[in-house]
């Protein structure tokens, strides 16, 4: 991690993201309150995270154009046209305007995919494959730190002085973070040159992660635990009422969660380079699993650092994949790599999510701790018994 914070475009990359990753966590809580306050409606306000997963179906397309693209320009031209779509919201008067609110939470999911599987690529230009666990892991560890804190800013901000301050306020950073990229001295990687079959070029970040031994079981692994993860949304307001505690509290417990994925995130890179990515999303997978399962203890003294393994479980996983699949693939691959990821884990956990309070309303909510705790045991087992010898072969045909 030293090494990483000596080089000053690294440290003029994570300033800048570290606004940006503070507006985006203030706003899109903000955008579901607003929902709610302008309907009355928690249909209504659920629908604007729908909304917003729902635009990673087309990541796949803007994976493409990151490959075709200068990564820099892409960057700063995305976060303007961010900044100018937030603004978007200063028109929001009354419950005849939430299209609008629901326009922009499409446009921000979408925008978002393509910022980030542009600064994937950026990272892959600019670090040695060595450093890249420590850069994810810095990512990740600044990312958990915001969701602690910028949700209570952009709620109190939307309590204080309503929706269009914390819409100035996410615009700001939008162009702070655009400002940082001008400065960013940068070689651009090349570019990937334009084919005849578009199919085949937009799928080819499935195809590579299909091929390539590693990226599929780790793929396959998480992808699986996903499949039940979502059952922690609605599992939170379950655990909150058998602890006696009101649903705020879940914002308690997100703190311990948090607290946790920081000290994952600062740890993960020196772990990774021991034990390989393999491994370090197994032992993630088996963290979570084994946190969510002490849920069936409903004492705070359990619950809460619990919270926090879960929390340091799940940063190992992600800053596990997102190394792998920046150090197994090309360059020109990589927008396309980060995209076909993001879609084919947003998939299963949005299923899962709707699956999970649909559930809740059948089942005793233990079943569902157990149903969780038994996939990410199972999921952890299949990625800590894979051989990281042949994992890592890619196929000559696809790597040429």
């Amino acid at each position: 991690m030293r090494a990483l914070l000596q080089r000053p475009d690294l440290r003029l990359l994570l300033a800048g993201q570290t606004l940006s990753m503070f507006g985006d966590w203030a706003m899109i809580i903000v955008l579901g309150i607003w929902a709610k306050v302008l309907t009355g409606s928690n249909a209504q306000a659920g629908l604007v995270f729908f909304v917003f997963a729902l635009a990673g179906l087309l990541a796949p397309l803007g994976g493409l154009v990151v490959d075709r693209v200068h990564k820099r320009p892409l960057m700063i031209a995305t976060h303007v046209a961010l900044a100018a779509v937030i603004c978007s919201l200063l028109f929001v008067h009354d419950r005849s305007d939430l299209w609008i609110i629901y326009v922009v939470t499409a446009l921000y999911g979408l925008g978002g995919d393509i910022f980030g599987a542009a600064r994937t690529s950026m990272l892959k230009a600019m670090l040695p494959d060595e450093l890249l666990g420590d850069a994810n892991g810095a990512f990740q560890a600044i990312r958990e730190g915001l969701r602690i804190v910028a949700p209570l800013a952009g709620a109190g901000i939307f309590a204080a002085f309503g929706g269009r301050a914390v819409a100035l306020v996410d615009a700001a950073t939008f162009i702070a973070s655009a400002a940082t990229l001008v400065a960013l001295r940068f070689t651009e990687p090349p570019r990937a040159v334009k084919e005849q079959h578009f199919l085949r070029e937009v799928s080819m970040g499935f195809t590579h992660i299909a091929r390539t031994p590693l990226l599929r079981q780790l793929t396959i692994g998480v992808a699986a635990a996903l499949l039940v993860a979502g059952f922690a949304e609605t599992l939170l307001f379950a655990m909150a009422s058998a602890l006696g505690r009101s649903p705020s509290f879940i914002g308690v417990m997100g703190t311990f969660q948090g607290v946790g994925a920081i000290a994952g995130g600062v740890v993960s890179a020196k772990l990774m380079r021991r034990v390989g990515e393999l491994r370090l999303a197994g032992l993630g997978l088996l963290l979570f699993g084994v946190g969510d399962a002490l849920w069936l203890v409903p004492r705070l003294s359990v619950v809460l650092p619990a919270m926090a393994v879960a929390g340091m479980g799940i940063v190992w996983a992600i800053v596990a994949l997102g190394t792998a699949y920046q150090r197994y693939s090309p360059g020109e691959l990589q927008g396309r790599v980060s995209a076909a990821a993001n879609m084919l884990f947003s998939v299963p956990q949005t299923l899962s999510i709707a699956a999970g309070a649909a559930l809740i309303t059948l089942v005793d909510y233990r079943v569902e701790i157990v149903a969780m705790g038994v996939v990410f045991v199972l999921a952890s087992g299949y990625l800590l018994t894979r051989r990281r010898e042949a994992a890592i072969e890619v196929e000559p045909a696809l790597a040429a």
